[in-house]
Protein backbone atom coordinates (compact mmCIF):
# COMPACT_ATOMS: atom_id res chain seq x y z
CA UNK A 1 0.00 0.00 0.00
CA UNK A 2 1.25 3.52 -0.68
CA UNK A 3 1.90 5.89 1.82
CA UNK A 4 -0.49 8.91 1.57
CA UNK A 5 2.70 11.44 0.47
CA UNK A 6 3.24 8.85 -2.24
CA UNK A 7 -0.87 9.27 -3.46
CA UNK A 8 -0.74 12.62 -3.24
CA UNK A 9 2.40 13.05 -5.42
CA UNK A 10 0.74 10.75 -7.68
CA UNK A 11 -2.24 12.44 -8.02
CA UNK A 12 -0.88 15.96 -8.71
CA UNK A 13 1.70 14.22 -11.16
CA UNK A 14 -1.43 12.60 -12.85
CA UNK A 15 -3.55 15.82 -12.84
CA UNK A 16 -0.55 17.83 -14.53
CA UNK A 17 0.10 15.35 -17.24
CA UNK A 18 -3.54 15.50 -18.43
CA UNK A 19 -3.64 19.26 -17.97
CA UNK A 20 -0.49 19.14 -20.26
CA UNK A 21 -2.18 16.43 -22.79
CA UNK A 22 -5.74 18.30 -22.96
CA UNK A 23 -3.89 21.11 -24.80
CA UNK A 24 -4.07 19.53 -28.29
CA UNK A 25 -7.72 17.92 -27.49
CA UNK A 26 -10.02 18.30 -29.99
CA UNK A 27 -12.67 19.64 -28.45
CA UNK A 28 -10.84 22.58 -27.20
CA UNK A 29 -7.92 22.82 -24.18
CA UNK A 30 -10.72 24.63 -22.07
CA UNK A 31 -13.33 22.03 -22.72
CA UNK A 32 -10.88 19.17 -21.40
CA UNK A 33 -9.31 21.38 -18.76
CA UNK A 34 -12.91 21.59 -17.05
CA UNK A 35 -13.78 18.11 -17.59
CA UNK A 36 -10.99 17.43 -15.82
CA UNK A 37 -10.82 19.64 -13.06
CA UNK A 38 -14.52 18.38 -12.21
CA UNK A 39 -13.21 14.83 -12.13
CA UNK A 40 -10.93 15.33 -9.85
CA UNK A 41 -12.70 18.10 -7.54
CA UNK A 42 -15.45 15.19 -7.68
CA UNK A 43 -13.10 12.77 -5.51
CA UNK A 44 -11.25 15.23 -3.43
CA UNK A 45 -12.77 14.08 -0.51
CA UNK A 46 -11.61 10.62 -1.21
CA UNK A 47 -9.35 8.93 2.38
CA UNK A 48 -9.34 5.64 1.18
CA UNK A 49 -5.91 4.69 -0.33
CA UNK A 50 -7.30 1.76 -2.18
CA UNK A 51 -9.54 3.80 -3.97
CA UNK A 52 -7.69 6.19 -4.78
CA UNK A 53 -5.42 3.79 -6.13
CA UNK A 54 -8.03 2.54 -8.46
CA UNK A 55 -8.67 6.02 -8.86
CA UNK A 56 -5.26 6.75 -10.05
CA UNK A 57 -5.36 3.49 -12.41
CA UNK A 58 -9.04 4.79 -14.28
CA UNK A 59 -6.71 8.18 -14.85
CA UNK A 60 -3.85 6.51 -16.72
CA UNK A 61 -5.99 4.59 -18.58
CA UNK A 62 -7.85 7.66 -19.52
CA UNK A 63 -4.33 9.37 -20.26
CA UNK A 64 -3.45 5.95 -22.58
CA UNK A 65 -6.52 6.72 -24.39
CA UNK A 66 -6.04 9.80 -25.10
CA UNK A 67 -2.37 9.04 -26.41
CA UNK A 68 -4.28 6.85 -28.88
CA UNK A 69 -6.64 8.97 -30.01
CA UNK A 70 -3.90 11.67 -30.58
CA UNK A 71 -2.26 8.81 -32.65
CA UNK A 72 -4.84 8.46 -34.52
CA UNK A 73 -5.61 11.46 -35.28
CA UNK A 74 -1.68 12.18 -36.53
CA UNK A 75 -1.88 9.03 -38.53
CA UNK A 76 -5.26 10.48 -40.38
CA UNK A 77 -3.42 13.24 -41.20
CA UNK A 78 -0.21 12.12 -43.30
CA UNK A 79 -2.67 9.45 -44.65
CA UNK A 80 -4.84 12.05 -46.29
CA UNK A 81 -1.71 14.25 -47.02
CA UNK A 82 0.41 10.52 -48.64
CA UNK A 83 -2.89 8.89 -50.45
CA UNK A 84 -4.68 9.67 -53.10
CA UNK A 85 -8.80 9.71 -52.71
CA UNK A 86 -9.13 6.79 -55.04
CA UNK A 87 -6.07 4.69 -53.00
CA UNK A 88 -7.78 4.96 -49.49
CA UNK A 89 -11.12 4.10 -50.97
CA UNK A 90 -9.53 0.81 -52.66
CA UNK A 91 -7.99 0.24 -49.09
CA UNK A 92 -11.27 1.06 -47.10
CA UNK A 93 -13.23 -1.20 -49.54
CA UNK A 94 -10.97 -3.91 -48.75
CA UNK A 95 -11.05 -3.62 -45.35
CA UNK A 96 -14.59 -3.67 -45.41
CA UNK A 97 -14.74 -6.71 -47.57
CA UNK A 98 -12.37 -8.18 -44.92
CA UNK A 99 -14.47 -7.17 -42.11
CA UNK A 100 -17.90 -8.88 -43.63
CA UNK A 101 -16.00 -12.31 -44.02
CA UNK A 102 -15.06 -12.47 -40.31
Amino acid sequence: MASHCSLRRSVIQLYKELQYMGREYPAGADYFNKKCKAAFLKNKDETDPEKIEMLINRGRFVQKEIEALYSLRKYRAMKQRYYDKDEMDMHSKKIENFVKQL
